[in-house]
């Protein structure tokens, strides 16, 4: 089973940005996909962005559309998420997923990190 371990989070101010990382135990099926997916206390898991690992176009939900940007590395088998102009609303606890569907489904998803906490202050 592929081990995630996500780092990069941490406390920022409203409109500063950070850059979240992925790094995987083991590389990737062809056709796997991974995603980014937050917590926010009390609320649900929710969909933030995902990509094909072998290319192709990056999916986001509208709340980040233009703000974040997923990414990865391929020979480090590291997956990433810039986040400009950080909003209040984006505090959560931030993971990475990585399954084989290209959905925004946490369901679709079959393996998870532990997830960075991700604080910013208004």
């Amino acid at each position: 089973q592929v081990q995630l371990e996500e780092s990069g989070g941490g406390s920022v101010q409203a409109g500063e940005s950070l850059r979240l990382s992925c790094t995987a135990s083991t590389r990737p099926y062809s056709r796997s996909v991974e995603a980014w997916f937050r917590q926010a206390p009390g609320k649900e898991r929710e969909f933030v962005a995902l990509v094909r690992w072998h290319g192709g176009s990056a999916f986001y939900a509208d709340s980040v559309k233009g703000r974040f940007t997923i990414s990865r590395d391929n020979p480090k088998n590291t997956l990433y998420l810039q986040m400009n102009d950080l909003k209040p609303e984006g505090s959560a606890i931030y993971y990475c997923a990585r399954g084989s569907r290209y959905e925004s489904d946490q369901r679709a998803y079959e393996d998870w990190g532990q997830g960075t906490q991700v604080t910013v202050a208004s």
